[in-house]
This record gives C-alpha cells, structure tokens and sequence, in this order.
C-alpha cells in the first residue's frame, strides 16, 4: 500500500469578483510553498468569502484526493491542478471521500485533523470549474471530497505523511454518507455521538430529520 501524503498545500489566490450573493468568492487556491501554519480556523493566511456556507471549525479545512482529480481529468480532458476544486489539502494514497466519518488524521509532525461532513457542489464551484451541469455532475459523480476539523494545530507541508490514528467503528463514511444515506447510517452515526466515540458537528441534526421525512420514519 502506498503512503498517504500531502500534494500541495492551497490558500487564496485573490479574491474573485463572482455573482452570488456575497459578491466575491475565495475559491481560487493554489499551492504554498513550504510549510504552513495550520489554525483551529484553518490555514495560516487563508479566508472563506461565505461564512455562512464555508469555514468554521467544522469545515476548517477540505481535503480532495488525487484519485478524485484524475478522475475527473479524464472525463473533462484537461489538467486539474491542486487547488482547482477549492481544496486545501491535495493529497494522494488516502480517500478523502471514502474516510469513514469522525477518522482522524495525523499529518506530518503536529497537526492532528477529523474528518466531518461531505462537500456540497455550490453554484460557485460550477462557475469557477466553467463546466455545464457541473453541480450535478459533480455530486451524482459522489466524488465531493472532505471538511476536516483541526484537533490539534501546527505546520504542514507538502510531502508530509498522513496517517490514520484513529478510525471509528460505525462505518459510514463520507461518500456513503453523501450518495446514498439510509437509516440505519443515520441510527449508527448517533449512536456513535451519543458514545462519544464521534463529535458530529449540529448540521447533522437538519440532515437526519430531513432524512427522516424523506424516508418516512
């Protein structure tokens, strides 16, 4: 098996001037050169335009995979550099979307991270990637990547390691969670907030009375 390791780092670029509401948008990330500093807010000289949709200390950072990437390099033919899907976090040898939620991460050194909530396509996203249909492509493709929240902060590096130090019984995983949510992922995810096993983050509430309702239960 191949290591896990980090890519690239990304921060802001510039801030775009974009149509939604907010005005702007902090999507434009590219690579920093050498370490960074990681915060319990995210990276050291890094903004979300929309805090109510983005950052937090839930969704302090987001993680996409290589595999991911090359992915969609293949279907939309062309290069997809690190920092293109709004990540922060490039990295290759660990699925960030199949992480199983509340997975921890220890990355280089110090930094300690967990994994949260999937990533929601946006119309922001779709107009930055200039793809049709790129919202729905993007999520029927389930490939949507990872929010991390910062256990424990310090500086990260491109090739820095990453390894899993902690992976929770429950199972579901972020993809899972995404694609195809039942029940019984929902009854397991509470439980294992209820054990303290996992802290989920109180957006999960919303999304299991709106599972319920879907479901009929």
């Amino acid at each position: 098996m191949d290591t896990a390791s980090v890519l690239a780092v990304c921060r802001v670029h510039q801030l775009l001037d974009d149509p939604g509401s907010v005005g702007v948008t902090a999507i434009d990330k590219r690579p920093a050169e050498g370490p960074v500093k990681v915060h319990r807010l995210g990276l050291h000289g890094d903004i979300q335009a929309s805090r109510v949709h983005h950052g937090g200390v839930d969704q302090a950072l987001y993680a996409y995979s290589q595999d991911d990437a090359d992915y969609w390099a293949a279907e939309l033919g062309r290069d997809l550099p690190p920092g293109i899907f709004g990540e922060n976090l490039r990295v290759a040898g660990i699925s960030a979307t199949g992480a199983v939620i509340g997975e921890r991460w220890k990355v280089g050194l110090d930094v300690e991270l967990e994994v949260t909530s999937p990533r929601t396509p946006c119309a922001t996203f779709q107009r930055r990637m200039k793809e049709p249909h790129w919202v729905k492509r993007f999520g029927e493709a389930g490939r949507v990547g990872t929010y991390l929240r910062v256990v424990r902060t310090g500086s990260i590096a491109a090739g820095d390691h990453i390894h899993r130090v902690f992976v929770p019984t429950h199972g579901v995983t972020i993809g899972k969670w995404f694609s195809d949510p039942t029940a019984e992922d929902m009854e397991a995810l509470r439980d294992a907030d209820a054990d303290g096993e996992i802290r989920l983050q109180p957006e999960y509430l919303r999304e299991f009375e709106k599972l319920q309702r879907r479901l009929g239960v």
